[in-house]
């Protein structure tokens, strides 16, 4: 028979009786993490507006500026995440009587934790302006909605391309109307599967035709060349949304590395332990 062991109070147990996290240090490296990185982002969107110009020869090109804001951002995260972690790491209460294998784990964990906590809260004050401005703008949508029925918004640049008449005098009576119809043929068109239907297109080309006094040969050719650019234009921009999401989840993957690792030497330089770690 084997009898039960009970603890009583007071009888040590082994286990230390401090916690393994320290939330005070970890919010305080989240904090400065996050600080810093809205920093560094204002200071990157000013140096932007200096390099960028909308004159032809002046400036950096756009693939310069696309990979220039991708390595900046990888830097912004190395910066303030390495930052923030060592500031988790140093400000950590000390624990006693833990063994040096798991103090390395929790100064680990500790970078880690703070790296998450501030990209959480990033994520909320970047959300805050774009909640404020949506909700600030409700009652302006309410009252453009119909000026919205009669436009297509971003398609607008391609339908007033497809309607530009040679002479004024090729102007109808109906031309609101023709162009809110075509603005939202674009719309639906690009939305679906980026290309027109065999009608829909057929029809464009008519009115276009009988907008602009062009041939129905040169209503086609120009609608065709005006499809062409918006696809240009469409993929370009899923591409570089696509560049951008991928430097993000770079920048987010080495940030969490340089504030772990950073974490541990403010942990060892904490408890006097940091050299003794690095001749392992």
């Amino acid at each position: 028979m084997i009898d039960a062991v009970v603890i009583q109070p007071g009888i040590e147990t082994g286990e230390p009786s401090v916690a393994g996290v320290s939330w005070p240090a970890v919010t305080a490296g989240a904090v400065v993490s996050c600080a810093l990185t809205l920093v560094l982002i204002a200071f990157g969107l000013g140096l932007g507006l200096s390099v960028v110009s909308p004159w032809d020869g002046a400036g950096v090109s756009a693939s310069t500026f696309k990979i220039g804001t991708g390595l900046y951002l990888v830097v912004i995260a190395m910066l303030s995440s390495s930052i923030g972690g060592y500031i988790a790491g140093r400000l950590r209460t000390r624990w006693t009587g833990v063994h040096s294998d798991e103090v390395y784990f929790r100064d680990t964990a500790h970078g880690f934790i703070a790296w998450a906590l501030a990209s959480v809260l990033g994520a909320v004050l970047l959300a805050s302006p774009a909640s404020s401005l949506i909700g600030g703008g409700s009652s302006a949508a309410v009252q453009g909605a119909a000026s919205a029925s009669r436009s297509g918004g971003a398609m607008d640049g391609y339908v007033d391309t497809l309607l530009r008449a040679d002479t004024p005098a090729a102007q109808q009576n109906n031309a609101n109307e023709s162009r809110g119809e075509l603005a939202r043929l674009f719309v639906s068109s690009f939305r679906n599967d980026s290309e027109f239907k065999p009608a829909d297109r057929e029809y464009v080309s008519k009115v276009v035709a009988a907008r602009t006094g062009l041939s129905q040969a040169d209503a086609d050719k120009r609608v065709n060349e005006v499809v062409t650019q918006a696809k240009s234009d469409i993929d370009a921009a899923r591409k570089a949304t696509a560049q951008l999401a991928f430097w993000l989840t770079a920048s987010l993957l080495i940030g969490a590395f340089c504030a772990s690792l950073a974490a541990t030497e403010g942990g060892g330089l904490r408890d006097g332990t940091w050299k003794t770690r690095n001749r392992r």
